[in-house]
């Protein structure tokens, strides 16, 4: 502990406390409010902080919500000649204050219980990072298990065409899993994000799409999602495609969460080179959270998928009528396929059809299914 803040409106207080921490060797901030505390969190990083209750306009109990809001590793105890304060109490038992000081104090009692409460906080922190670390290596234990035994599978979900025969143009590969804890592509996905094996994920899924491919027709085009991650290891990105490059113009990447394509350096040229090798390039979720039209602009995407937040009761509501139809008409100037996603009803279906769709896919023409090939790994 070497960095305490000090705050009351009590001058001779401020400067007694001050100068007792001083003695002891500690680096000491005052301030003589609550608002003068809170600006210098913004700006300072502390150890400890010994905040009086009762001070005019913000009190110490708000002052150590907020420390504990920014500096949540703070020491945070509250001065206070009070005995019996139920606010205090309750304050105490939510963890914004750690320890309470009674008025007047001693300046060994002082530094004693803020030392004390330092030396808790510590201890504290070490079985959390115990628990963090073991949590980590279950994860990771977990992921492992998924891939090398055989948990992963993947499903195929209709893509069809606008005609009322709606006739099937391709499919979605949708991660699925048989692990009695990883058993989401969601918590699947996670994990791998925390322990960077997105690119072990990867070559897994490519894997499966692989085998799958190779009992497809040759006019159905296969979507498979691509990780922005393995945007930034082109050559294992590569590597990891080659079960997909004998039919590679029968694929689609679909590259999900572009959020995170701002953080990864180069990897336009990845996609490029991606492109020359046969494959297209979709991006999904159009019209859902972060969507740059500028990143979409350098994707030259040959699909993209309108977000089911668009299509969902699309027939009822013109305004998204009209977004679909504009969409069409951007696909159309930039030699894009349109493709909407969430398909629900025959309503939504004719809708689209009427706004120029060039494809859909949904529960409507079909759920996603489980395709078993022979040369998958029996589980256990």
């Amino acid at each position: 502990m070497n960095h305490v803040l000090v705050v009351d409106d009590d001058p001779f207080i401020l400067r007694s406390t001050q100068n007792v921490l001083a003695y002891r060797g500690l680096q000491v901030t005052i301030a003589s409010s609550g608002a003068m505390a809170i600006r210098l969190l913004e700006t300072m990083t502390f150890d400890a902080a010994l905040v009086d209750y009762e001070m005019p306009g913000i009190d110490g109990l708000k002052v150590l919500s907020r420390i504990r809001e920014v500096q949540p590793g703070c020491v945070r105890a509250l001065m206070t000649g009070r005995r019996d304060f139920p606010m205090i109490r309750d304050a105490v038992n939510r963890g914004e204050v750690l320890r309470v000081v009674s008025k007047p104090f001693d300046p060994t009692g002082l530094v004693n219980t803020l030392e004390q409460a330092w030396a808790s906080v510590n201890r504290m922190a070490e079985v959390r990072m115990a628990q963090q670390r073991a949590v980590d290596q279950s994860e990771k234990q977990m992921l492992e298990e998924c891939l090398a035994d055989g948990h992963l599978r993947l499903a195929l979900q209709p893509i069809v065409k606008p005609g009322l025969d709606a006739a099937v143009f391709g499919y979605e590969a949708l991660l699925r899993s048989t692990h009695p804890v990883l058993d989401g592509p969601m918590s699947i996905l996670r994990v791998a994000e925390r322990h960077n094996m997105i690119d072990m994920l990867g070559t897994e899924i490519n894997r499966l799409a692989g085998e799958i491919l190779q009992q497809l027709q040759p006019q159905h085009v296969l979507f498979v999602n691509l990780h922005p991650d393995q945007l930034a290891n082109p050559l294992a990105l590569l590597k990891s495609l080659e079960p997909l490059m004998n039919r590679d113009n029968q694929v689609a990447l679909e590259i999900t969460e572009r959020s995170r394509l701002t953080n990864i350096d180069g990897w336009e040229s990845t996609v490029e080179s991606l492109q020359k090798k046969g494959f297209s390039i979709a991006v999904d979720d159009l019209g859902s959270g972060y969507n740059s039209l500028s990143v979409l602009a350098d994707l030259q995407p040959k699909y993209v998928k309108i977000d089911m937040s668009i299509v969902r009761g699309i027939d009822a509501i013109p305004r998204k009528q009209r977004l679909v139809d504009l969409l069409c008409k951007f696909g159309e100037a930039t030699d894009s396929t349109v493709l909407a996603e969430g398909v629900e009803t025959i309503a939504e279906a004719q809708a689209l059809r009427d706004c120029g769709i060039h494809l859909m896919q949904g529960y409507y023409f079909g759920r996603p299914e489980v395709i078993e090939v022979p040369s998958m790994r029996a589980v256990g």
